[in-house]
This record gives structure tokens, sequence and C-alpha cells, in this order.
């Protein structure tokens, strides 16, 4: 069983930054397990970003992760019941602007090129200058 020893407002704080919340929305949309790349790529955002709220999703004890070659794939910790209630009220939480609609959508296009329900491409950088243009 995963066991992690943080406070409730750990788990809050976690919570607390609009990138983490769409990791989380994504990986409850997906049911699956992610990597960074597609993580990148679904959120349209840099890796090293990313990686960061990741580690501060992992640290509060709502994420988990596991190696598969070069790859490591994250997902929710689903078996603990406070955190089936904490995800299922990031879930039902209204998205006016439709993010996680997006964020999904993108991450679809990314999981057709998945073989064997895995990642099998390279990530794709994103830096600054050419994010959104």
């Amino acid at each position: 069983m995963h066991r992690v020893n943080v406070d409730l407002h750990e788990l809050f704080q976690a919570l607390a930054d609009s990138h983490r919340v769409r990791i989380v929305k994504l990986l409850l949309l997906t049911k699956d397990e992610l990597c960074l790349c597609e993580l990148s790529e679904a959120l349209d955002e840099p890796e090293y970003k990313l990686s960061r709220h990741v580690k501060i999703l992992k640290s509060a004890g709502l994420l988990k992760s596991v190696r598969d070659g070069k790859w490591i794939y994250h997902s929710l910790v689903a078996n603990e019941n406070y955190l089936k209630a904490i995800f299922k009220g990031v879930g039902l939480f209204p998205d006016s602007e439709k993010t996680s609609e997006t964020d999904y959508a993108r991450f679809r296009k990314r999981a057709m090129k998945r073989k064997n329900g895995r990642c099998s491409l390279p990530s794709r950088i994103i830096d600054s200058t050419e994010k959104r243009a």
C-alpha cells in the first residue's frame, strides 16, 4: 500500500497551482499513467516546468511513478479513500475555460502514437520563443 506522511494542508498546497490541477485533471480523464513528454505535449508546457510540478504532487502523496526503460510514468495514487474524495472534487469542479478538454484533446492526439499503451516518441522541446507561436 502507498503511504505518505503528509498533512492535509500539504495536499491542498500541492493543488494550489493551476498547472498541478491540470496534471491531476488530465490523469483523471485519461485513467492512465503518463510520461512527462506526454504531459508536456498535452498541457503545452515545457518538461522542465512540469517536472517541478510532478515532484511537488509526488511529495504530497498525490502521484506515484514507475520507471519503464528510459521513461517514467506518473499516475494518481488511488488506493486511499481520502485521495479518492479529493480527486473526485477536483474532477467535479467546473472548468469554465474548458482547459481540461483542450488538454485531453491534445493528449488523445499524442496517445495515438503510443505502442502497446506506452509512449514511443522522444519528447518535443518547447521553449518560450516557439510556444504559442
